[in-house]
């Protein structure tokens, strides 16, 4: 950094990516909390434990292939040409934004001194991944093995929703420049396919002990801490600011990208590279989670648990499209999204039997389904992205935002790149008898396994210390 305008530019980047980190962590305590309130106290140390072992599980491996593939697959790969070469104002010879980013001018393990943005900006993305694995997490409690879990949130954190972010999130991706897919705040690059996978899983998985009765009714198995439920879904709305935010470029140059040689257009975008501010998507990211509070309250019968879990439904239904929603939009579509979502959960329930102990399927898969197809109905011919406007490098144009485009993005979230590979791996893993813990565990408690275990270890220690 040579000038001050450009120093103070960088290091603003730095800290605002720093900051959002930090936000996003919170998301992560309050699954934390809301998945031990939810879950029976037989259950609650191993609750945490895999929450907090899906923190090393995804980020040593989002480091060795997650963000690589990011970077690698953005054409499906080849389903559409490239647009990235040096004059991509992401990609330059120094910019630690490629595919080969951990190889840069530096040795490794060394500070380099040139580079203030990559590890601020992968951390943002390693975070994003982390409530991928959290989301599925919360549907299976009570009777997933350790082993089985780690397996699926290294899948899914690493993985799968890193394809669909390389498809659906990057500027150079395919479903942008075809579909013109429009998901602005991860109506569906999160949250649709995480929901999509864990269903995936519970088809296989099958309900807790006692959920069904033996005529096949669902009975209900409420939350054990309603207080912890309630703070820890707190914890994620506050989280969900430093989301939002993570999403945004701060400060970008849109002067030489739409084609206005000689002229500086300094300002706040999305990931997409089109132009928003911190100020609008404020006003919507209320205003959806108030639609999906008041939406939830009313649909649920002031059911705390339905009400708080709408609040998160809401935003996230509205999120695709938040950053160019009027707030009364963004409020209305929360609203529905939580409408369909609970309705969903129940008659899947009933219907297939199917065990969803939190409502992460609906509050996260279906509602982030929903939010992706109204996004191509309300924004239909606006800007998929900021290279919407004009003629790329090549003299190609990217789609606009349209109803099949993202209809068709919602079903390539949810099923190809989130149900089916959820389905597939939980099968093989209860193939290898790996999946669910045995009956008699289940009935006991994990935490009871757990303690069992620590025991049989300490006998082996003291035997060889002998």
């Amino acid at each position: 950094m040579t000038d001050q305008l450009g120093a103070l530019t960088t290091i603003f980047t730095e800290f605002y990516y720093w900051v959002t980190v930090v936000l996003m962590f919170l998301i992560h305590v309050g699954f934390c909390m809301y998945e031990v309130g939810a879950s029976r106290y037989k259950h609650h140390q191993h609750t945490l434990m895999k929450n907090t072992m899906l923190i090393p599980l995804v980020t040593v491996t989002w480091f060795f292939f997650g963000w690589w593939i990011y970077w690698a697959f953005p054409t499906g790969p080849g389903i559409a040409p490239s647009i990235m070469n040096e004059s991509t104002a992401l990609i330059t010879d120094e910019s630690a934004f490629s595919a080969t980013w951990y190889t840069a001018t530096s040795e490794l393990m060394a500070v380099n001194l040139g580079d203030h943005i990559s590890g601020v900006f992968w951390a943002a993305f390693l975070l994003f991944s982390w409530t991928a694995a959290s989301i599925v997490s919360g549907a299976i409690i009570e009777r997933i093995t350790t082993f089985a879990f780690g397996i699926l949130a290294i899948a899914i954190g690493s993985v799968f929703w890193t394809i669909d972010a390389a498809w659906g999130w990057h500027f150079d991706g395919w479903m942008l420049k075809i579909l013109g897919y429009h998901d602005a705040y991860a109506s569906g690059v999160i949250h649709a396919i995480a929901g999509g996978f864990a269903l995936g899983v519970l088809m296989v998985l099958g309900p807790r002990i006692g959920k069904f009765s033996s005529s096949g009714e669902p009975r209900n198995i409420g939350p054990r801490n309603p207080w912890l439920v309630t703070v820890g879904l707190f914890l994620i709305y506050t989280g969900f600011w430093g989301f939002y935010a993570a999403c945004n470029i701060p400060i970008f140059d849109l002067g030489p990208e739409y084609g206005m040689e000689g002229i500086s257009y300094w300002t706040a975008t999305n990931i997409y590279v089109t132009p928003t501010t911190l100020s609008g998507i404020t006003f919507n990211f209320l205003m959806s989670l108030s639609g999906g509070l008041l939406a939830g309250y009313w649909i649920a019968k002031g059911d705390p648990f339905w009400t708080y879990s709408s609040g998160l439904a809401g935003v996230i239904c509205a999120s695709a499209g938040n950053d160019l929603y009027h707030p009364i939009q963004a409020m209305i579509i929360g609203m529905i999204g939580v409408v369909i979502a609970y309705k969903l959960h129940y008659w899947v329930e009933r219907k297939f039997k199917i065990d969803d102990a939190v409502g992460a399927v609906a509050v996260h898969g279906y509602a982030g389904f929903v939010g992706l197809v109204i996004c191509g109905f309300v924004l239909n011919g606006y800007p998929a992205s900021g290279y919407s406007v004009g003629a790329m490098w090549d003299g190609t144009t990217y789609a606009t935002i349209n109803p099949l485009g993202q209809f068709l993005g919602a079903i390539i979230m949810f099923v190809v790149l989130g149900l089916i590979p959820g389905y597939i791996i939980a099968k093989v893993l209860n193939g290898m008898g790996r999946l669910r813990i045995p009956r008699e565990v289940e009935i006991a408690g994990l935490d009871y396994e757990m303690m069992e275990s620590a025991k049989e270890d300490e006998k082996a220690v003291s035997s060889a210390t002998r």
